[in-house]
């Protein structure tokens, strides 16, 4: 196959027939719906228009979007506007980046039950964030942030684990005092993991106790208490993985840094390579060995098979807010840190949802999409649309595919 712009959907497009046939009766229906949608992203099948430059009369078909959050295309414009809309949640204090990750024998479970234990880790790793902060030996206060679920490691194996984006300092239990971690150290890692494992571990068996949690295959035993008693007891012995970066810095740094971690999906377009004699080659970073650039090859039923591991359960929240950032109190709240770190309020330019998309896209990102890409003077102007399964009545000189 041509490698020029070698997308996750032409793998899709070709092996996806032969895999649906060949993995029937274990594909979830949410499975197929991403396949489905990824494969159609953009194409005919879900419709467009035709555009036209206002100044040389070049033309180019604008194929719609699937707007599945699992395609690589289509996370553009949803990451622009949940970018803007966090500008006025900034505080100019300090950010921190803690990730929590679940053990290879939890993640196993994990799989099986992706809504119950993806759940789990958001509240447990939440509720050690929050305990450990409030404690006054340690920082003694509420705190504030953001976490972000990640399923996926560099190779797509299945690797769950939370991302959480921390101010750093909160609130004082009267609310009267903006309290400051120590510069350059947030909370202490070994801590915060011992509490984080026994937190998970409680709330996993009280989710074992009450039904919540199937097993299939190889883990079909641990239906059992004493089966699952016994698969738990080495990971209650582990330290289990909490790891703290390095402090971002200020507030700009913090939205560059969730662009590149909010709206991701398994493995973006730009790692593919090549796909040649049913083989998929891919960058990715070696994280055990230095963060080294390696090259993982793989056949296609395999590559498919670990992208659709990451299809999350329908509706599920994979960014969720906290403390002085939850939804609830968040706007009340951050008044209060502002006032009591004497820091104005941002201004934030809100956009407006009722904008065309490539005029939505523009507002939020200062790149325009409605630029003659022939002769970079005129604007490109819808001059028809066609609706899915159909095709334009006039045939445009190129054909270009867009975000909406």
């Amino acid at each position: 196959m041509d490698t020029h712009g070698l997308e996750v959907a032409d793998i899709f497009r070709q092996e996806g027939s032969a895999y649906r046939q060949q993995h029937a009766e274990s594909l979830s229906r949410g499975q197929r719906c991403v396949m489905s949608a990824i494969e159609r992203c953009r194409t005919a099948a879900l419709g467009g228009h035709v555009e036209a430059c206002d100044h040389c009369g070049h033309q180019r078909i604008a194929y719609n979007s699937c707007r599945n959050r699992h395609c690589p295309k289509c996370q553009s414009l949803v990451r622009a506007q949940w970018l803007d809309d966090r500008q006025a949640d900034l505080i100019p204090v300090e950010y921190f980046h803690v990730v929590f990750t679940l053990p290879e024998a939890i993640a196993a479970i994990a799989y099986q039950n992706k809504a119950v234990v993806y759940n789990l880790l958001f509240h447990a790793a939440a509720e050690t964030l929050r305990t450990v902060a409030a404690t006054p030996k340690h920082l003694g206060a509420e705190i504030g942030f953001i976490a972000i679920l990640h399923t996926w490691g560099q190779n797509l194996q299945h690797h769950p684990h939370l991302h959480c984006v921390v101010p750093g300092g909160g609130l004082s239990a009267d609310g009267e005092r903006w309290v400051s971690c120590r510069p350059g150290f947030f909370l202490p890692v070994r801590v915060l993991s011992r509490l984080f494992r026994r937190l998970f571990l409680a709330q996993l068996q009280d989710a074992f106790d009450a039904g919540q949690l199937h097993f299939f295959n190889a883990l079909e035993a641990l239906q059992s208490p004493e089966p699952f008693a016994q698969y738990l007891a080495p990971v209650k012995k582990v330290e289990w993985v909490v790891y703290a970066k390095p402090p971002f810095g200020g507030p700009q740094q913090v939205l560059e840094y969730l662009g590149r971690y909010t709206h991701r999906v398994a493995i973006a377009n730009h790692r593919l390579i090549d796909f040649v004699d049913g083989q998929v080659r891919f960058h990715w970073k070696d994280y055990r060995h230095d963060s080294r650039q390696k090259v993982m090859c793989l056949e296609a039923d395999e590559f498919i098979r670990r992208f659709l591991l990451h299809v999350l359960p329908s509706g599920f929240q994979r960014i969720r807010h906290y403390g002085f950032l939850a939804n609830r109190y968040r706007a009340v709240k951050l008044a209060q840190c502002r006032l009591l770190l004497d820091a104005p309020t941002p201004a934030v330019k809100l956009s407006d949802a009722s904008l065309d998309y490539r005029d939505r896209y523009e507002q939020l990102t200062g790149k325009s999409l409605r630029d003659c890409p022939k002769c970079h003077q005129g604007h490109m102007l819808c001059i028809e649309t066609f609706l899915p399964g159909t095709v334009p009545r006039g045939p445009p000189g190129e054909s270009l595919c867009l975000t909406t």
